[in-house]
């Protein structure tokens, strides 16, 4: 359960292209997120992850790869909780999680702006009727 394998790994660039032109918008410092619900037979697991460090924010790929690191692990010990939310509501999820802060916060910092993340992520995934299909 506390893995991130390949197919949890969102890849696909015209699934990206599709989160980012049909996709919600939701922002938690320093985390920039797009979502998009869609149908089972898009994605095979429940959620699948894009993790966006910039260049434009941090211009080191030092920094880059830490920051991205540092994010898959806030997400692979709280991904439980996204997909029991998930389960609950019968949906698969698109998602883009965008580091926007031009310095690294610590992880425990970031592990409590993940928390709040998913509270607003659960607020906003109410019962909706616009899946996506193939």
């Amino acid at each position: 359960m506390y893995t991130f394998s390949k197919s949890e790994r969102l890849c696909s660039q015209t699934l990206i292209d599709r989160l980012f032109q049909e996709g919600e918008h939701l922002m938690v410092f320093p985390f920039n997120v797009r979502y998009l619900v869609c149908s089972q037979e898009v994605i095979p697991t429940r959620a699948q992850v894009l993790i966006v460090a910039p260049k434009r924010r941090l211009h080191h790929a030092i920094d880059r790869n830490h920051a991205k690191r540092l994010m898959r692990e806030v997400y692979r010990l709280h991904k439980p909780q996204l997909y029991q939310l998930l389960e609950s509501r019968q949906q698969h999820l698109l998602l883009s999680i965008s580091y926007t802060h031009p310095e690294i916060f610590p992880f425990d910092v970031m592990e409590k702006k993940y928390l709040k993340l998913l509270s607003q992520l659960e607020k906003s995934l109410a019962p909706q009727d616009n899946e996506i299909s193939q």
